[in-house]
């Protein structure tokens, strides 16, 4: 069975247990090769069960895990919030150094490639956008451009991400993003995409500071733009359309 989606990978199930992963561009290999030496270390450390993929075979690259199971969450309450909070805290505890030593991009690295994302938006996003919205996207893009940090992070926290079950949180998937940078990306859908109870819950398990949460703000405001050049990539004028959409209704957000 195939899993639908997946922007970097393709995926599916075998014999209900198992799940397989392919890159679907040739940069991708590389961070499937990367969760394959870096989770089996960091797993044990998180309070949730995550993937631990081993790589199966080289050519063509395909990577396996055990399913983790639950679906997409979708009761984003007090509880789940707190477990949230939890795991972020373990994950963003985890030493940053040894993430490194096993493939994971530096600060540096992430630094450099945001920085380049950014750009990139600069040139073919604010064009885009209605001309009175234009002002606020380049700022946004200003404050955000040298976003950096020294944490070992998910990189890509949402709701298709974080799996639940009947009885709360049961696993969180899919660190193809995982770098070194500023922890407040993992805490901005958790903080400005969430119900408040959620939202409280995870900020004061986590413990978030002011600037971790105004930061999250800025990392919150940026998800769509992603949205609309994956669009663009792929000819999906349908997905750039509702990135679009997402930019501007973000921008106004506090």
């Amino acid at each position: 069975m195939d899993f639908p989606g997946g922007w970097d990978s393709a995926a599916r199930l075998v014999d209900g247990r198992w799940v397989e992963r392919r890159p679907r561009r040739p940069e991708v290999a590389a961070r499937l090769r990367t969760e394959a030496r870096l989770m089996p270390w960091l797993a044990p450390r998180l309070p949730l069960p995550v993937p631990v993929p081993h790589v199966l075979s080289e050519a063509p690259l395909v990577v396996r895990h055990e399913l983790v199971p639950g679906e997409p969450l979708e009761r984003a309450d007090a509880d789940a919030g707190h477990r949230l909070g939890v795991f972020l805290r373990a994950l963003h505890d985890a030493p940053s150094d040894e993430a490194i030593r096993r493939g994971v991009p530096s600060a540096e690295e992430a630094a450099k490639e945001h920085a380049a994302m950014i750009d990139r938006f600069r040139a073919e996003v604010v064009p885009m956008l209605p001309a009175d919205h234009r002002p606020a996207a380049g700022a946004l893009l200003d404050a955000t451009r040298e976003l950096s940090g020294d944490t070992l992070v998910h990189g890509d926290l949402g709701p298709e991400h974080v799996l639940a079950g009947e009885n709360g949180l049961t696993g969180i998937i899919d660190f193809g993003d995982t770098h070194i940078g500023d922890a407040a990306i993992d805490l901005a859908w958790a903080l400005y995409g969430t119900p408040r109870a959620f939202a409280d819950a995870v900020a004061t398990t986590y413990d978030a500071t002011s600037g971790q949460r105004e930061r999250a703000l800025r990392w919150h405001q940026l998800g769509p733009w992603h949205e609309v050049t994956h669009g663009l990539d792929t000819a999906d004028p349908d997905t750039v359309r509702d990135g679009l959409d997402g930019v501007v209704a973000r921008l106004a957000e506090r």
